[in-house]
Formats: structure tokens, sequence, C-alpha cells
């Protein structure tokens, strides 16, 4: 039965990662296929010493033997359907919980849950980011302004690629990956770190291919710390 589960979580989150390879913004002519390839490796695969994380924070368990997510829809810009974030939100949950935490997604119209983390825009609650996890009041606030401002500034962009980024990095950081990875492809990447110190691609070159280098799901080095932090063994050891 381990076995059986573990195959359908492997085989879930390689189509998230075909899901991810979709979301390629603004590739340039000519290194389209060579500077996928070598992304698609990146999200695919997680090689030994990959692992690096910034400095000021260590991973610790998620918050929750099972996650539950609530999300609620008021405050959302207009442009955002409360189909689309709720799709958003459970892709995310979906691919994170291949780390060995389940995880299911609901819709505060329909569940009184008290002990789920609530998915809500909030100014306050972002704090004037795109999105910000917040692990002792159990919320992921998404923030109206930041989104705003990207619409504003680029309205032919389609901001929901972002939104899924966002979602996944801050729900990363529920399910236990509090540090921020230095692999600049991972979902819970920083590109630097404020004092000059950049983020590694296995060709750095190629990162100009693309608007966002980063993942729009977790990677493969994401979820190996999720396991990690969750003490559940590499996805290897169960085949």
């Amino acid at each position: 039965m381990r076995i059986a589960s573990a195959r359908r979580r492997r085989a879930q989150h390689r189509q998230t990662w075909r899901i991810v390879l979709s979301l390629c913004l603004g590739c340039a002519p000519g290194l389209v296929l060579a500077a996928q390839s070598v992304r698609e490796q990146e999200i695919a695969e997680c090689r030994p010493g990959e692992i690096s994380t910034w400095e000021g924070a260590k991973d610790r368990p998620a918050i929750s033997s099972s996650m539950r997510f609530v999300y609620s829809h008021a405050g959302s810009p207009a442009w955002f359907s409360e189909e689309a974030v709720l799709a958003a939100v459970q892709l995310a949950a979906q691919a994170w919980s291949a780390c060995g935490v389940p995880a299911a997604v609901l819709s505060a119209a329909t569940s009184s849950a008290t002990d789920a983390v609530a998915v809500q825009w909030s100014e306050a609650g972002s704090r004037g980011n795109f999105g910000l996890a917040n692990l002792g009041r159990r919320t992921l606030s998404l923030g109206p302004a930041a989104f705003a401002l990207l619409q504003n500034r680029n309205p032919g962009y389609d901001a929901r690629q972002t939104l899924q980024m966002v979602i996944s990095h801050e729900m990363g950081h529920l399910f236990g990956l509090v540090a921020h990875s230095r692999r600049c492809v991972d979902v819970t990447s920083y590109y630097d770190d404020g004092n000059g110190a950049k983020c590694f691609s296995r060709e750095p070159a190629q990162m100009k291919a693309f608007t966002e280098y980063r993942s729009a799901l977790p990677t493969a080095c994401d979820i190996q710390r999720c396991r990690a932090a969750n003490a559940n063994p590499p996805l290897s050891l169960l085949r």
C-alpha cells in the first residue's frame, strides 16, 4: 500500500512538473529549447550537493501532520476569479503533498474547519508583499496592492503565473521549509540575499531566457527538503 501510494505521488508530481514547464514567459527566440531543457532538468531532479539555503532560518516540520487549507475570495483583485485562485491553491497543495504530508483544500463558503490554514487576501496580513505565510496564526495572505501594481505596470502579463508561484512559495513555509533556497529554480528560492550574493543555476546564462526563472511549483529539491524536514524517507527508498 505504501509503495503504491508513493508511485501515485511520483506520477502526480511528474504531472505538476509538466504544468510548470508550460509556464515559460518571455523566452528569447533561439534559446527556448536549450534553456527549457536545462530548466526542466533542474526542476525534475535534485543532484547531490545542490540543496543549499540562505542563512538565517532553519527548516522544521510542517505546522500539522496533515494540512488543510480554506480559501476565502473576499478582497481579491477583480481580474482573478475565485475558481482560478482556488485551482492555484489546490495545485500547490497537491504538489507539496508529494513530500509525505497529506493536504486538502476547502472553500470558505462550505467549510467550518477551525484548524485549517486560512488562505486570504489581506493587505495587513501580506505586509505589502505579494504573499506572506504566518505559521503562528496559520494564515497565507496574498497582497492585493502588490498584484494591482503588477497589473498597472504590465497589463498584458498573465499574473496567474505569479499568483501560482507566490502561493506555492508561501505554502512551502507552512510545510516546514522556513529557509529560502539558494538554488534559483526552486519555488522556495530568493534570487539574491540583498548584499550582493546570488542564487546558483547549472547554467547561469540561461536565466536570461526567462522572465521568471523560479519554478511555479515545488521542484525535486524543494520536495527533498520537505521530506527531510518532516522526517519522511526519500522517494527513492519507497520504490
